[in-house]
């Protein structure tokens, strides 16, 4: 009977968010549910000081990253940086080769820090006027999108500075740039694969004599041009957000040592407030190097940014606030599912896989798959279990790199089904449906759940990290 309460705990919260409710309201609501079948007296106790404690846990360590990434995803925009970013990646590749030059931008923004919402609503227009002038069918455009900003930068390839990659460092004391070579394989297997799924697609509505399509909804304007600044001059903040994200990953130790302590108080006493740096450094390092990218974009395009910068900065606030809460309602309905006996079954059932690796991947899968959330099943998975896969990893002689990369990875396997928030929203900005352009993002959500495992293999065969 405990197992199934916490079976329908989640299913009931993967059900309003595939309804489209907001899991900020139903996240208590489903955990404090599950508490109420199991002990109707630990119903309170259990909100204040596990649920609130938690989420405003998650809060305090990872909402500057959420403020900040939207903030400069929309200097990004306001600047038109990212305008000149896509038409130059066009220019490179050719109009030929749409769906590789679009793969490419959204690859570019996504890695540079800019949210993958953010990159969805940027990349769209220029996405539809290719695809239009190469007459691929605009269903295709939501996987093309989702390979380019779902996948390889958001959590393969090391540095990334996506909360999916930074998330893994508080538990292991890693940073983002572990397992670098892991990393970057998976995400060649992943490019790799997802471009010749689509290109398979794009020849298939060809022979079939399919073209862009018609009585379209929700189709931009067509691009006109307009001065756009210098292609290099566009990227150079981008470039910033990866140079200083790993320059202070290394110097944040050095000058702060394995932990940092002050006195808060002026008059009087109080005890010192102590830092463990190797928790937080890979947090700071995120959080500085976006300031960097900001500070950079305002400087190469003040005027333009700062026409829009008061109305646009209030949308971006309000995108990184709502995206923080969901996380965190997650986070905190994590931590309560984990502390019931129900859950102490399933547990068991993913413990009895008997590798270490492999039983973090399928657990951070899974969890992300029924939450469809990437962060919010990593947190759940890592705030429940990251003890136990450090034991097993040790145990097993395993680095905590490679288990931040497989977890990283893995977040980001499942989560992409049908009731994902980027999902909906990818298909909402496209203006077309599930029934549509769906079976291309599952496509390429196989093939990175497979990348997780390539990955895993790898490791054993090779030794590499």
């Amino acid at each position: 009977m405990a197992f199934v309460i916490v079976l329908a705990a989640l299913c009931f919260l993967m059900f309003v968010a595939y309804r489209g409710y907001s899991v900020i309201l139903f996240a208590p609501v489903a955990a404090l549910g599950a508490v109420l079948l199991t002990d109707a007296t630990l119903v309170a106790p259990m909100f204040t000081g596990l649920f609130m404690d938690k989420m405003v846990g998650f809060l305090k360590l990872y909402f500057p990253v959420f403020l900040l990434g939207a903030v400069f995803g929309k200097v990004i925009e306001l600047s038109g940086f990212s305008k000149a970013i896509v038409m130059a990646t066009i220019r490179l590749f050719g109009a030929s080769r749409a769906m590789l030059s679009i793969v490419a931008v959204c690859a570019v923004l996504t890695y540079g820090g800019v949210s993958l919402f953010v990159v969805v609503f940027a990349v769209y227009p220029f996405a539809a006027e290719l695809f239009r002038q190469s007459d691929i069918p605009k269903r295709l455009i939501p996987g093309t999108i989702a390979l380019g900003a779902f996948t390889f930068t958001m959590d393969a390839l090391p540095g990334t500075p996506q909360i999916q990659n930074i998330i893994p460092a508080s538990f292991f004391g890693t940073d983002t740039w572990a397992a670098p070579w892991l990393g970057t394989l998976g995400g060649v297997f992943i490019l790799t694969l997802g471009l010749l799924y689509l290109e398979s697609r794009r020849r298939k509505a060809v022979a079939a004599g399919e073209g862009y399509g018609d009585n379209l909804v929700n189709e931009p304007a067509p691009f006109t041009g307009g001065r756009l600044a210098h292609p290099l001059v566009a990227i150079a903040p981008l470039v910033l957000v990866g140079v200083t994200n790993k320059l202070f990953t290394a110097w944040i130790p050095r000058v702060y040592g394995e932990s940092h302590s002050f006195d808060p108080a002026v008059i009087g006493s109080a005890a010192p407030v102590v830092q463990e740096v190797a928790k937080v450094a890979a947090i700071w390092a995120v959080q500085g190097a976006l300031l960097v990218g900001i500070v950079a974009v305002l400087a190469f395009a003040w005027k333009p940014v700062f026409t829009g910068f008061a109305e646009g900065t209030k949308s971006a606030i309000g995108g990184a606030l709502l995206a923080a809460m969901n996380t965190a309602s997650e986070y905190g309905f994590g931590a309560v599912i984990a502390a019931l006996p129900g859950f102490l079954v399933v547990a068991n059932a993913l413990g009895a896989i008997p590798n270490p690796l492999v039983n973090e991947a399928v657990t951070v899968t899974a969890l992300a798959g029924i939450t469809g959330s990437a962060s919010g099943g990593m947190s759940i998975a890592l705030a429940a279990m990251a003890e136990t896969f450090i034991a097993n990893a040790n145990a097993a002689g395993i680095p905590m790199e490679v288990l931040h990369r497989v977890a990283s990875m893995a977040s980001g396997g499942m989560d992409t089904l049908p009731h994902n928030g980027a999902v909906i929203t990818l298909l909402a900005v496209t203006g077309l449906t599930h029934r549509q352009a769906y079976r291309d993002i599952f496509a390429i959500t196989l093939i990175k759940t497979a990348a997780v495992f390539f990955v895993i293999g790898l490791f054993y065969a090779t030794g590499i990290v």
